[in-house]
């Protein structure tokens, strides 16, 4: 198979219900009045948690990935989440990515993304280098040095609360790259 054939970019996620989401949308309007500065604000229908990213696949991948994901959700119970806080990565000092923290059952999680990053790993995906840390992106930015607002606006929003969610299915996305922002396009899902 030749790399011509990998044009579809994917990763496996989980999407929280359209509440959270327009609680994000929300807090994302603050943010936006707060902090100064070049940012990439991501879409509120574009909010998700990324278990694992792929980069470019084939159509054939997508069958041995959905084979990898039924065989291990079908083992899996439902996790509780919650969706609260925000914070920058990787550090205050060097802030790149602003994000809004997952709690609730988080070990359950951590569990089902390491046994899928391992069953990814068999079928030729190797496994993430960095821990696992649960998140949605609510902004990338673009420029430290013009930004304003963003400390006083993480003492001011960090202990936000988005609401919980009960996930039972995770989803693999087709991300398409245009001018105006990513596109996700759903291409299975698994309950």
């Amino acid at each position: 198979m030749s790399d011509t054939d990998k044009n579809i970019r994917a990763f496996l996620a989980i999407v929280p219900p359209e509440d959270i989401l327009q609680a994000l949308s929300r807090l994302q309007e603050k943010l936006k009045n707060e902090i100064n500065g070049r940012m990439s604000w991501t879409k509120p229908q574009g909010q998700h948690l990324t278990l694992k990213f792929f980069g470019d696949i084939s159509m054939e991948d997508v069958t041995n990935i959905s084979s990898v994901v039924q065989n291990r959700t079908a083992l899996a119970s439902s996790l509780n989440l919650k969706i609260e806080n925000i914070g920058v990565f990787p550090d205050a000092r060097r802030p790149r990515l602003l994000w809004c923290g997952v709690a609730g059952d988080l070990e359950k999680l951590s569990i089902l993304q390491k046994q899928l990053d391992s069953d990814f790993a068999s079928i030729g995906f190797p496994c993430n280098d960095r821990p696992f840390r649960a998140h949605l992106t609510l902004g990338r930015i673009k420029d430290q040095s013009s930004m304003t607002g963003l400390s006083e606006t993480l003492n001011k929003h960090g202990d936000f609360a988005g609401g919980s969610f009960g996930c039972n299915e995770l989803i693999l996305f087709q991300s398409k790259l245009t001018p105006q922002g990513a596109v996700y396009t759903k291409l299975a899902s698994f309950s």
